[in-house]
């Protein structure tokens, strides 16, 4: 069975109205004891929860604390390709946009490694376009090595994988991959890809399952907010969270929750979510799952970035680059989409230790 099956079972359209139903009396009793509670998650994104944020916020703060202390782990991605076989409206990699295309050589790999390197990092997340036959497995087999020597911690972000694919980069060292499946809702999933391997949404669906039995260590969810309605893909997103972690206990987990960005031919968000909304999925994760890690990227401006350092955020991208070999050589015209957080790590760095935050540049050993 992989979650696909279990999915099938769910009902979009009754989730739904159970989650805009739920009143300001089952958040407080969601708020008694929401950790794995499915009902209580409900509770908790719904708009009844909205009077609640403060409270929720403080809960989540302290419970952060207790299981992570001060720290927040930084990392970078290092993007290899922008090739991509699939039409997706809300992209900048997007086949039809006419943007130059590039994939890393072992040279200019190299140059990245070493500028994100001399930067501090010791985390990567390798990201590419999906193009399976030219930025595929043989691609990733042929430079992983060359990463994994430099940084302790190497994630990735690419095309949904077999699961011998990524048993054999597990083989490698790969340390994490990240499977976003942008919206949980089909009839929305279909509007936006319409074009390449990626239409196939239950593949999509089923890729954290390949990953898992291939060994590899964490896995990270998430949805792109902005392309239907948040509350509902984030609670869905929940429902495969809570399976994978019953079924695939010895596996880590992260979520990450981006925000619609401007991207070349991009779209207008079809359900805006306010900073005020954000701060809520946050903190009603972090209610639901203690353990859980929570990723932020610079697709935040500043401002809202350093307000929700304490709330329940892990991770935390900084310095960051959206296009192939955009640390050596910057080229707008290559971006997979804008970023707001454009301040230098340093600074990003000084903000956090003026919060009582201690920066992690490395938390992992292979040695260990």
């Amino acid at each position: 069975m992989n979650f696909s099956d279990v999915f099938r079972s769910i009902e979009p359209d009754k989730l739904k109205l159970e989650l805009y139903s739920k009143t300001e009396r089952d958040v407080r009793k969601a708020l008694v004891n929401p950790q794995g509670n499915i009902d209580a998650l409900i509770a908790l994104l719904s708009p009844a929860a909205t009077p609640f944020i403060e409270q929720m916020a403080q809960l989540s703060a302290s419970l952060t604390r207790q299981r992570f202390g001060a720290n927040l782990a930084l990392y970078l991605p290092l993007y290899v390709s922008n090739l991509c076989a699939n039409e997706c409206d809300y992209c900048g990699f997007t086949m039809s946009n006419k943007i130059k295309r590039k994939t890393l050589n072992q040279t200019e790999l190299q140059q990245e490694i070493d500028i994100i390197k001399a930067k501090g990092f010791d985390h990567v997340l390798l990201v590419s376009g999906e193009h399976e036959t030219k930025v595929g497995i043989d691609y990733f087999e042929a430079i992983f090595a060359q990463v994994k020597s430099a940084f302790s911690h190497v994630a990735i972000e690419v095309q949904p994988l077999k699961q011998d694919e990524y048993a054999r980069l597990n083989d490698h060292g790969l340390d994490a991959v990240m499977i976003y499946q942008e919206t949980y809702q089909q009839r929305t999933y279909a509007r936006h890809h319409t074009r390449g391997k990626k239409q196939d949404f239950s593949y999509r669906l089923d890729t954290p399952d390949r990953i898992a039995r291939a060994g590899v260590d964490k896995i990270g969810l998430g949805v792109l907010l902005g392309l239907d309605d948040w509350r509902l893909d984030a609670l869905l997103m929940g429902h495969h969270l809570a399976y994978l972690e019953q079924k695939y206990w010895r596996t880590k987990y992260s979520i990450s929750l981006p925000r619609l960005r401007p991207c070349t031919g991009g779209i207008t968000p079809k359900s805006e979510i306010s900073d005020l909304g954000l701060v809520q999925l946050i903190c009603a994760f972090r209610l639901f799952n203690q353990q859980l890690e929570i990723s932020l990227s610079t697709r935040e401006t500043p401002e809202l970035r350093d307000n929700l350092l304490g709330l329940g955020v892990t991770n935390l991208s900084a310095e960051s680059s959206t296009e192939p070999g955009g640390y050596a050589n910057p080229q707008s015209q290559l971006d997979q989409f804008e970023i707001s957080d454009d301040r230098s790590t340093q600074e990003i760095v000084q903000v956090m230790k003026a919060k009582g935050f201690q920066p992690v540049w490395k938390d992992w050993e292979a040695a260990w």
